[in-house]
């Protein structure tokens, strides 16, 4: 995959060495465009050497007339020879001049001249990251269908502490990674899928929750949107950062995820409740921390909304999918399930199993349909599960439209 990679002015600039790096070890074929800001952080020479090629600096050159000439149209050239333009760091003033089609040196007018892809990691201080200009500037890159990669929270080079560093060097190569996918064999596809546990308060500072990680969840959606779906991702509290080119909705509760399932879900066409969500909720909670005492306390539990049951009854022409994770009878209990739930697909996991299920990055899984089918997959990493989960989906799609 050939690669513009945009370097803004700013203390971030050292992180993008590293971006150049990991975008070469995924086989990217990498040119660097630097700003005169850019170059006041870390030299030319040092991008040069990491991905071999000629570094752009400068709109015009003044070698001679014959280059002068041949650098004033360089920029459409460098636009028509590569498919992704990624630029990090993204600074207030680099998002600035791109949402309002500001042109004044090499990158900014390769912007205007560029019809891929493109992806911005903004990075800054707190205040600017929050100032409204920047954030209705975001609102209009992002409305022009850019992929905007969050900055963490930390301290920052001017000793703020908050939102505005650079994402990760392997994270920004990550998200270019899924532009890499030929496959787009999920086109048009809506697809909500939930991730991650709930969790259920049993006053205002304890709450029942289990071990989900959401890893699977958030595997999923990456795979999802890497091959064409338009995905909507339904998360309880988990510690992962939001995948790219997915819409993230965080959620607490079991309600609240049922809540957001059923208002998104009369645009989507494949429903996968991979979520681990809690069984039960306190009947009432109290609305002071319950105090430690040397007595024996009882909880009354109601069960939560069984978001995969409604799901079976309101899916109509919905591809559905659920997951059941289990310790033991694995395909019995699967199997009862999908047909309990009136799911299309049942994904089921034995979590007892050292090194995979929750909070692991492996999986292993048997996929059981509604035909009698059981399909294993062996372990693998989660990832690589998703893919093959939608693999399958999208066998099911299309023995459904056989079936008409």
């Amino acid at each position: 995959m050939n690669v513009i990679l945009g370097v803004g002015g700013g203390i971030a600039v050292y992180k993008s060495a590293e971006i150049a790096r990991a975008l070469m070890q995924r086989d990217c074929a990498v040119q660097v465009v630097m700003t005169r800001a850019a170059r006041k952080f870390v030299t030319p020479l040092t991008f040069a050497a990491l991905t071999g090629r000629k570094v752009i600096t400068d709109l015009f050159s003044s070698a001679s007339a014959e280059d002068t000439l041949a650098s004033s149209v360089e920029h459409i050239r460098v636009a028509q020879e590569n498919e992704l333009l990624l630029i990090a760091p993204a600074t207030a003033d680099l998002l600035a001049k791109l949402a309002h089609g500001h042109a004044d040196d090499f990158l900014t007018t390769t912007y205007l001249a560029f019809t891929g892809p493109v992806l911005l990691a903004p990075a800054m201080n707190t205040n600017m990251w929050n100032h409204p200009a920047t954030r209705a500037n975001l609102q209009t890159l992002r409305e022009r269908g850019h992929v905007i990669i969050e900055p963490g929270e930390g301290l920052l080079a001017c000793g703020t502490f908050g939102p505005g560093r650079m994402a990760e060097p392997e994270r920004i190569a990550d998200a270019v990674s899924m532009y890499r996918n030929p496959l787009r064999d999920l086109d048009g596809e809506n697809i909500v899928i939930t991730a991650g546990p709930t969790q259920e308060p049993l006053d205002p500072v304890r709450y029942i929750t289990n071990r989900s990680s959401g890893k699977m969840g958030f595997a999923l959606a990456e795979a999802a949107a890497s091959r064409g779906a338009k995905v909507v991702l339904i998360s309880g509290p988990v510690q992962l950062p939001d995948p790219f080119g997915v819409r993230t909705i965080r959620v607490r509760t079991a309600q609240e995820m049922r809540d957001a399932v059923i208002s998104n879900l009369e645009e989507a066409s494949i429903i996968i409740k991979s979520a681990a969500v809690a069984d039960y909720h306190l009947s009432s909670v109290p609305a002071q921390k319950v105090k430690k005492t040397p007595a024996r306390l009882s909880l009354d539990l109601d069960p939560t909304p069984d978001i995969l049951a409604e799901l079976g009854q309101k899916k109509g022409d919905r591809l559905l999918v659920g997951f059941a994770a289990e310790t033991e009878n694995l395909v019995e209990e699967g199997r009862r399930k999908l047909t309990s739930k009136n799911c299309d697909m049942l994904v089921a996991n034995l979590v007892s199993q050292e090194g995979i299920g929750f909070e692991s990055d492996h999986n292993e899984v048997v996929l059981i349909l509604r035909t009698g089918e059981n399909i294993k997959v062996p372990r693998a990493s989660k990832r690589e599960i998703a893919d093959r989960i939608f693999d399958q989906i999208l066998k099911l799609r299309l023995a459904r439209h056989a079936a008409r």
